[in-house]
């Protein structure tokens, strides 16, 4: 209630005109928020800026919610989901540590779409510990089997000093050369699922990309609130401190200075070549239109119309596409 009531306020103080067609609750499990908070949330979002038909997107977890919870969120307005299922092997859902197995992944999916949501994203995991090229085909046919308009696909990275790392997961990971087969794989098959991938870790039905997340890519302004969010607007990249406490004894919402120039042209061309759009031409140099040219041969990368793009192939070694142009 506390935090709640803080979030309120700071958005109650925000001056802005900047149309609102996105409103995103993420990071953590924003389905742990009770509904009445969660309305509250949304009413003070609502009175405060312009929303212009706004893609509204809840993060969850199949073991969060229920079938009551599910239509309450559409009731308050909320008209996208992603659900973090990450498998449907009840082998690598207890390995990664999940609450829910497959089976309940796959009816809050079908609870959702019954209850009137028609957009739905899920979450995959790919090179996982021991995972077989069979067990990921598995799990993306019955992905795409359900009704669902759109997947975020991710290589695992296990991090220094997680659970994961301590678990000595690395030792059971699949080699470079197995996860880029695992990634080629993926793509392939949603692909022929008429899931079109139009981001290095994202696929969409035609009209249902991630509204919120192109916004990130394509360096347009967006505010965050609440402890830990961050902030591209004003010419500024800043973000809230994660201090609980000092957030809700605050007058006015803290925020820390990431970046007083933000957007650069290295970061639009960095950003928007994780787009499957690609970037304009006259973006580059011709210096840099010539090493991407030697990449071209090689099927990483491809020009089209004014226009220049990673191809899947190529979205493997982005970093190092990247770091020789940049």
């Amino acid at each position: 209630m506390q935090y709640t009531a803080a979030l309120c306020r700071f958005l109650q103080q925000a001056e802005t005109d900047l149309p609102v067609n996105t409103i995103y609750f993420g990071g953590g499990t924003p389905s742990l928020l009770p509904l009445p908070q969660l309305e509250q949330i949304l009413q003070c979002i609502a009175k405060q800026f312009s929303l212009q038909q706004p893609e509204i997107t809840l993060e969850c977890n199949p073991a969060t919610v229920t079938k009551e919870t599910l239509s309450a969120y559409r009731r308050m307005g909320i008209n996208r989901l992603s659900m973090g299922v990450q498998s449907l092997s009840d082998i690598q859902l207890k390995r990664l540590g999940r609450l829910h197995n497959a089976a309940e992944a796959i009816a809050t999916v079908e609870q959702a779409a019954a209850v009137g949501f028609e957009n739905l994203s899920c979450d995959a995991m790919l090179a996982l510990p021991r995972q077989t090229e069979k067990e990921l085909q598995n799990t993306l046919q019955q992905l795409t089997a359900l009704p669902i308009q759109h997947l975020s696909v991710y290589l695992l990275k296990v991090e220094e000093g997680t659970p994961y790392a301590k678990s000595k997961w690395v030792e059971q990971l699949p080699d470079a050369d197995a996860a880029a087969d695992f990634y080629l794989q993926t793509v392939e098959i949603l692909q022929q699922s008429g899931f079109l991938q139009y981001e290095i870790s994202n696929f969409a039905k035609l009209g249902y990309e991630s509204r919120h997340n192109c916004k990130y890519w394509r360096c347009e302004p967006y505010l965050g609130f609440g402890t830990a969010a961050h902030s591209c607007y004003g010419g500024k990249r800043f973000y809230v401190p994660s201090d609980l406490r000092a957030f809700c004894a605050a007058e006015t919402q803290p925020i820390a200075i990431e970046d007083e120039n933000p957007c650069t042209q290295a970061e639009q061309i960095m950003l928007g070549l994780r787009l499957l759009e690609g970037i304009p031409c006259e973006w580059l140099s011709p210096q840099q239109i010539q090493k991407l040219k030697r990449y071209e041969k090689g099927d990483l990368v491809r020009f089209f119309g004014e226009r220049v793009a990673l191809t899947a192939k190529g979205c493997l070694v982005s970093n190092a596409i990247l770091a020789e142009i940049l």
